[in-house]
């Protein structure tokens, strides 16, 4: 099956990726980028370090602006699809989806619309176990925001490893808070993973933190031998 990969950069859709690859073909990578920092559907800090991650996997990317609002982004998405079916022949899309309806339902809705499969291999995963696999796996993880009490800046631009796992589960008991950020409290960008050709170094950053929220922003980046 040629499937194409809802991609933002971030651990759970690189690991979807992953896991899909095992199985059939992967064939270019969609990623919505949204102006819409508050947006239920779509991963937004260092969304432009997609372009040198599909260069990294050796994969054509289909990117595609949208404003955010609600219901808009949704036919950004459908008209994204479309364009991946028309020009790779995709016969399913790939989300990294992991606990949210509102997200997996939607995704749903445009496939089924468009006659295409919805394979979702991180449905209902043990959050743990999906961070404790990124580590095993061998992936290079950063935090890239943080929007919850009590993460802060500290967090920003810590690689995810099993240390940082610990720590993220001890929240999690404390507080409540989705250790692998499913209600939004973290996001991540994915720097090298078994599938990547060459790995991303960062040339330049910078935090940008108020209080329990902000973001670690790549300004410049590479990509290297591994």
């Amino acid at each position: 099956m040629r499937l194409g990969v809802l991609f933002s950069g971030g651990k759970d859709s690189t690991l979807a990726l992953h896991k899909a690859a095992e199985k059939a073909e992967a064939v270019c990578l969609i990623t919505l980028v949204s102006e819409n920092k508050e947006s239920y559907m779509f991963h937004t800090p260092n969304i432009d370090v997609t372009a040198l991650q599909a260069e990294a996997l050796g994969l054509p990317l289909i990117r595609k602006v949208t404003e955010g609002k609600p219901e808009e982004e949704l036919k950004d998405l459908d008209a994204a699809i479309t364009q991946a079916i028309n020009g790779f022949k995709i016969e399913g899309v790939v989300s990294g989806t992991v606990e949210s309806v509102y997200q997996a339902a939607r995704i749903q809705q445009i496939c089924n619309r468009l006659g295409v499969w919805c394979v979702n291999p991180l449905w209902k995963r043990n959050q743990k176990a999906l961070l404790e696999e990124t580590v095993a796996e061998g992936f290079k993880t950063v935090i890239s925001g943080v929007f919850a009490y009590p993460l802060d800046k500290k967090w920003l631009g810590k690689q995810i490893d099993e240390a940082l796992i610990q720590k993220l589960v001890s929240l999690s008991e404390e507080y409540g808070l989705s250790p692998s950020g499913e209600g939004g409290e973290i996001e991540t960008t994915v720097l090298d993973a078994p599938l990547f050709k060459k790995k991303i170094e960062i040339l330049d950053s910078e935090v940008e933190a108020q209080g329990n929220s902000g973001v670690f922003r790549i300004k410049q980046a590479r990509l290297t031998e591994k």
